[in-house]
């Protein structure tokens, strides 16, 4: 078996481990989103480095809600210094700051993803979050964060910080395809599953929120018959999400 063909089947492997082992938590993530949309409430996510992208994920997308924000950082992200966004992550204090830039109140969600779970940032990020009122839902990697310690002087862990906690089931370190020759594995895994999570929790949310009687405002693609459309919904929360 190829290497690639290797990356698809342990890729498909954790999808369905998260499926059947992770449903719980999904399906309860979803219900808490279903609520927070039938109330008007709001969708938010963060992530550091390569798990700014779960945050991306939810925003602006066709088929995504209107109500989902991201909570991004140029200088957390990779594009900009990555080794600088490296060490900022793991710096104490810098959540408060990031966010007081966004208007989370009580009865809104937030989605915190980090695969180490080990990072300052997300971990007092996500602590912040539960002291302002909203559900906090953690997407990690448990399989690394049990193997090694908090960079938090308070010893915690994402993982414990949270209402709720998703597994993303990778491997410890998260690439998961060993090659000869190399000094550690290839094939990461926890964009493919994370993905997977998040916009699971989007679609069941949406369907609890129909069942409640609301439709939640959803994008339509812009490449297809969305402008008009999507154009409506800028104009409504463009002073609302810093980011359109």
């Amino acid at each position: 078996m190829s290497a690639y063909e290797k990356y698809y089947a342990l890729a498909c492997q954790q999808l369905d481990k998260v499926f059947t082992t992770q449903r719980a938590a999904i399906e309860q993530a979803a219900a808490w989103l279903g609520e927070a949309l039938a109330n008007d409430r709001w969708l938010y996510a963060f992530g550091t480095g390569h798990s700014h992208m779960l945050a991306e994920e939810i925003f602006y997308r066709a088929g995504g809600l209107a109500r989902a924000v991201p909570i991004l950082d140029e200088l957390l992200m990779l594009h900009k210094e990555a080794i600088a966004a490296t060490g900022l992550e793991r710096r104490e204090g810098y959540a408060a700051g990031l966010l007081t830039l966004y208007p989370v109140a009580k009865g809104d969600l937030l989605v915190v993803a980090s695969n180490s779970g080990r990072n300052a940032v997300p971990i007092e990020l996500a602590a912040l979050g539960r002291e302002r009122g909203l559900k906090v839902i953690i997407i990690t990697n448990l399989a690394h964060t049990r193997s090694w310690p908090s960079r938090h002087s308070s010893g915690r862990k994402l993982a414990e910080v949270g209402d709720l906690v998703i597994d993303n089931c990778g491997v410890h370190g998260d690439a998961c395809i060993e090659l000869p020759g190399l000094p550690a594995a290839v094939g990461p895994t926890s964009s493919i599953t994370g993905a997977f999570i998040v916009n699971a929790i989007i679609v069941q949310g949406i369907e609890n929120a129909l069942a409640r009687g609301v439709a939640p405002e959803i994008y339509i693609s812009s490449n297809s018959n969305g402008d008009d459309h999507n154009d409506k919904l800028l104009r409504k929360y463009k002073s609302r999400i810093r980011h359109l």
